[in-house]
């Protein structure tokens, strides 16, 4: 076992960037396609439901924070084999539901900010930072905080709140499970590109946490 001095560093850590998660009153709240196509559709992923009710506690937290919303829709050709803009399974989770005031932002590419209005949407916040969250956490939830970077926004990506699947080894090696996927895309985003958190927690007082001891 190495110690914590043999670790590596990644690239943020290098130059001092800050751990802490995006303030809440700086951020906005991005839920990738929160779409029924990933729970029974063609594309379902590992752990959706678990996914699901993270992103649900999160939302719930961004609402009451006054944290603006913005749900992102994918959307692909009619008749297509997944998001078929006419299918049901296209339709936003119930769960994760936007509520009167929430932006809807409807993309058709991986990156949530690729030929869509919500860079602007964002900026006319005046937020600069962002909690980013949905599916899957290889494909959209990483193309968009990638993005994110190049657009200057500070990201901030909750682990608990995403979810993927698994995928072909593109070497011919079989299968490359999920929970791989899930972990090495998490890695390579912390490098650079975000801080990670695992839930909402993250921005939750331990006093007021479900599940923790109480002295009362």
């Amino acid at each position: 076992m190495p110690s914590a001095n043999a670790l590596p560093k990644t690239l943020l850590q290098l130059a001092g960037a800050s751990p802490v998660p995006s303030p809440l009153e700086n951020a906005a709240l991005v839920l990738i396609d929160a779409q029924l196509e990933y729970v029974c559709g063609a594309v379902p992923l590992a752990g959706i439901d678990a996914a699901v009710a993270h992103a649900a506690r999160l939302l719930a937290l961004a609402r009451e924070r006054a944290v603006p919303v913005f749900h992102v829709v994918h959307l692909g050709k009619a008749g297509a084999p997944a998001f078929d803009p006419l299918g049901w399974r296209a339709a936003i989770i119930p769960a994760l539901a936007p509520r009167d005031g929430e932006k809807v932002v409807v993309k058709s590419l991986p990156n949530a900010f690729a030929r869509t209005i919500l860079e602007h949407e964002i900026r006319a916040t005046g937020r600069g930072e962002l909690i980013v969250a949905g599916f899957a956490t290889h494909m959209c939830v990483s193309a968009t905080t990638r993005a994110a970077l190049d657009l200057g926004f500070r990201c901030t990506v909750v682990a608990g709140a995403t979810a993927t699947r698994d995928l072909p080894n593109p070497l011919g090696r079989g299968v490359t499970p999920a929970a791989v996927v899930q972990d090495g895309t998490l890695a390579a985003l912390a490098d650079r590109f975000a801080v990670i958190v695992a839930d909402a927690d993250a921005w939750t007082p331990a006093s007021e946490r479900v599940g923790e001891p109480s002295c009362g």
